[in-house]
């Protein structure tokens, strides 16, 4: 692949530092290096510091990126996304626009059910040339790696499917995504009073076959009232950790059912939404380990004014990470900069903050964070280059798309 210099930023964001995620007062520690360079060889960062210092170990036949009055981050990472799915719900947000809310739309066969049936209805190949083209959104966003959930299939020929295209995916477009089972996302139609025997098909069918074929590396659920209650989340996730699958949960979306509580004992690696959760979640969150993925852009598309009690988390030594909720229902945006502005001016997190969060917590969530998330050596050359020259205007101009350049492994994609 051969070398690319950057030179001359007018920020070169590194967000070095221990290798784990970054919690508290470390959240805003940025590794800012002023005028920075960074050498990349065959697709891996081999040197960062001042220009100067690049400069003068330049290879003869190195790409020069001249960066001069921008900013240079590591790529962003979308830890929570469901990009999978046939049509869209452009006439629920017209309904919710009228007043209706969610859940009364839920209650009319709308919802995830609307989906699930568009879902069925498409060919893998037209499923995947769908989310193909949602890829090109997050790469003009600035996204390089994503969590791709399933859960819009909900039986086990359906869920494969999804799967199948997640993983060709990773095959045909330069974003890695990483595979999540979400058949437990909502009953589908066919059990609707027999919650029970779905999850006998969840953890005697569906789960199985997941694994043996190796179609995904987390599994996560639903957690709330008229989804899946506690009983059967811990019947789930128990069977899917069993399985070697690791654990992530929607948790207190809705109400506050104690699902932060349960994906602490659950050891869950993350607790998803958490809109609800109050200070009892957050010390269980806190005392098992657990990263909470917050999703403001749901919040907002939704109409809703009840965000995730963000600073109190950060406050209590919590790894926050920020996501997209991409989806068609409740939060169809795939730019992690306009969540990086609603998470200042909603939940009072810093753009420092917030920056650390769609980095390199939002790498560790996904496993990553020893090969992603920040700019340091032997790392992937995964970054964005930003037309701006300071990194705080990312979330300041919202709305405004100020991606200059977006590169994965070390080769230009956008």
């Amino acid at each position: 692949m051969g070398s690319v210099a950057v030179l001359h930023s007018a920020q070169l964001m590194t967000l070095a530092g221990p290798a784990r995620p970054r919690s508290g007062a470390e959240m805003r520690e940025l590794g800012i290096i002023s005028g920075g360079g960074m050498l990349v060889r065959d697709g891996v960062i081999e040197q960062v510091g001042s220009s100067e210092e690049i400069e003068r170990n330049l290879p003869n036949d190195a790409d020069v990126l001249e960066a001069r009055g921008r900013v240079v981050l590591p790529g962003f990472v979308d830890a929570h996304a469901h990009p999978v799915f046939g049509g869209d719900r452009v006439e629920e947000f017209e309904m919710r626009a009228r007043g209706a809310t969610y859940e009364e739309i839920a209650a009319q066969g709308g919802g995830i059910r609307s989906t699930v049936r568009k879902t069925r209805a498409a060919s893998e190949e037209e499923l995947l040339a769908l989310a193909q083209k949602r890829a090109e959104w997050f790469l003009r966003c600035g996204t390089t790696t994503m969590e791709a959930k399933s859960g819009y299939g909900l039986s086990l020929e359906e869920e494969l499917k999804m799967l199948r295209v997640i993983r060709r995916l990773n095959e045909t477009t330069p974003i890695e995504f990483v595979a999540t089972f979400l058949g437990a996302h909502a009953l589908p139609e066919e059990y609707e009073d027999r919650p029970n025997e779905y999850a006998d098909c969840l953890v005697e069918e569906m789960l199985p076959e997941v694994v043996r074929q190796e179609l995904a590396e987390y599994c996560d659920i639903f957690c709330e009232h008229g989804y899946f209650d506690a009983v059967s989340t811990r019947r789930v996730l128990s069977a899917a950790r069993a399985a070697g699958l690791q654990l992530r949960m929607h948790a207190d979306q809705l109400t506050n059912s104690g699902g932060a509580a349960l994906a602490a004992e659950l050891g869950a690696v993350t607790a998803d939404h958490l809109e609800q959760t109050e200070e009892e979640g957050i010390a269980a969150m806190k005392a098992a380990g657990v990263q909470p993925v917050l999703l403001p852009a749901s919040v907002y598309s939704l109409g809703k004014t009840r965000y995730p009690m963000a600073r109190d988390m950060i406050d209590a030594g919590l790894a926050a990470v920020l996501a997209t909720d991409f989806n068609p229902g409740s939060s169809p945006t795939p730019s992690l900069p306009m969540v990086m502005s609603l998470a200042c001016t909603q939940m009072k997190m810093t753009p420092a903050e917030c920056l650390t969060s769609i980095t390199v917590n939002a790498a560790y969530s996904l496993g990553r964070g020893g090969r992603i998330g920040s700019l340091e050596v032997g790392k992937r050359a995964d970054f964005v280059v930003c037309d701006c020259e300071d990194y705080r205007e990312l979330a300041y101009w919202f709305g405004l798309p100020l991606i200059h350049s977006v590169y994965i492994r070390g080769r230009r994609e956008l």
